[in-house]
């Protein structure tokens, strides 16, 4: 039987108790003003949340991928936006330059980034270009020791923050020999010249999440700010993408847990007809399903997490990390979509009111199934996976 070390356990623990007195007594407010914590990020910094899967010499704990996988769904168990600050802070900021990024470009982001006095972005979609990333229109040009970076990004989380310190984007800068766009990944700092910060969207959910769009107006930042190899941009972000799905599947699992505690708890106590209305079927069955759901997505969630630990010690295939990836993301992410419905239809008319969480998960479960690869995207990776026709 797969269960956790007593490492993994204490450390969840340690999250849980954060989570509870920093995050919990707060959140419904800054949820309503859509504020977000800026402060709260030095203190996740200083429980060690950001440099979890970062090595020692930049000031992280170079523990396992498991260990973050915990730390995102026992955040998003309190609070889906605070789970994702961490998630796309480690995968999406700091994951790239840990991987792709010269001894210069890790020195220079990773200790503050790591610390949580700052925050990174990622910037792949672009208005007109969603699933299909390839279809990237913003273009960066060679001049002498520059690059000159022209277009525009949307949904960037953790891009327009006090403390963001840069931004990785994908930009065209050049075509191949069959005439496909060649794709590279250039690291452009907060302050830059050129560097718009659109104004936040006003979202269905994630409303304590920094999201912005950007645009980049003759942005210029020296040939040094290329990360990783000019034209393996798309590829450097494709893999970016596979880790960070299994962090989403544990950000839904942290969704979907919360619902089964605020169901369960409700159903115990709420009377209707003289009883509480745990005791009818109607009730009991549907808490009993999310409770399955729940068990089904950690489990799919953890196997992904350890196949990816498993990969990094030379045990595993990408192949595999990327199919069980896939297949926890999609099934999680509509899960915990499911697992807040039933939710909010078990607490009747007070789950459709503010003052109950089960409503801002309600509204936060939704970019689940959509943002790091739609449930479509997982589908097709999945039927890839099994060898099926492209």
């Amino acid at each position: 039987m797969f269960e956790l070390s007593k490492e993994h356990e204490d450390f969840r623990a340690v999250v849980r108790e954060f989570a509870e007195a920093e995050v919990a007594p707060h959140i419904a407010e800054w949820d309503r003003d859509a504020h977000f914590p800026t402060d709260l990020v030095p203190k996740m910094g200083a429980l060690g949340l950001f440099g979890l899967v970062v090595p020692e010499e930049y000031g992280g704990a170079d523990a396992d991928f498991m260990s973050l996988v915990v730390a995102i769904e026992e955040l998003g168990r309190v609070d889906q936006s605070i789970g994702i600050t961490l998630s796309a802070g480690v995968g999406l900021g700091i994951n790239p330059i840990l991987t792709y990024g010269t001894a210069e470009q890790k020195q220079r982001f990773l200790p503050d980034l790591v610390a949580g006095r700052a925050l990174a972005g990622f910037g792949l979609t672009e208005p007109e270009a969603g699933s299909d990333a390839g279809a990237t229109r913003t273009r960066a040009v060679r001049e002498g020791e520059q690059w000159v970076v022209n277009g525009a990004k949307a949904f960037i989380t953790n891009s327009g923050t006090d403390i963001t310190s840069v931004v990785t984007v994908t930009a065209r800068t050049g075509s191949r020999q069959d005439g496909t766009p060649q794709i590279s990944a250039i690291m452009i700092p907060s302050g830059t010249p050129g560097l718009v910060v659109e104004p936040p969207y006003r979202k269905l959910g994630w409303h304590v999440s920094d999201t912005h769009g950007l645009t980049f107006e003759d942005c210029r930042v020296p040939a040094d700010h290329l990360l990783g190899a000019e034209g393996e941009g798309f590829k450097q972000f494709l893999k970016t993408l596979d880790d960070g799905r299994i962090a989403i599947s544990a950000l839904a699992v942290g969704c979907a847990q919360a619902c089964l505690e605020l169901s369960t708890d409700y159903a115990r106590t709420r009377v209707a007809f003289g009883r509480p209305i745990g005791a009818n079927q109607g009730i009991s069955f549907q808490i009993a399903d999310l409770a399955v759901m729940v068990e089904a997505a950690r489990m799919l969630t953890y196997k992904a997490a350890w196949l990816k630990d498993e990969l990094h010690l030379g045990r595993r295939s990408v192949a595999q990390v990327k199919q069980a990836a896939a297949i926890a993301k999609l099934y999680s992410t509509e899960a915990a979509g499911a697992a807040t419905r039933i939710a909010t239809q078990v607490f009747g008319g007070n789950g459709f009111m503010e003052e109950y969480p089960v409503a801002r998960f309600f509204r936060d479960a939704k970019i689940l199934e959509i943002g790091e690869g739609t449930s479509e995207v997982q589908r097709m990776l999945i039927a890839r996976g099994l060898g099926l026709p492209a």
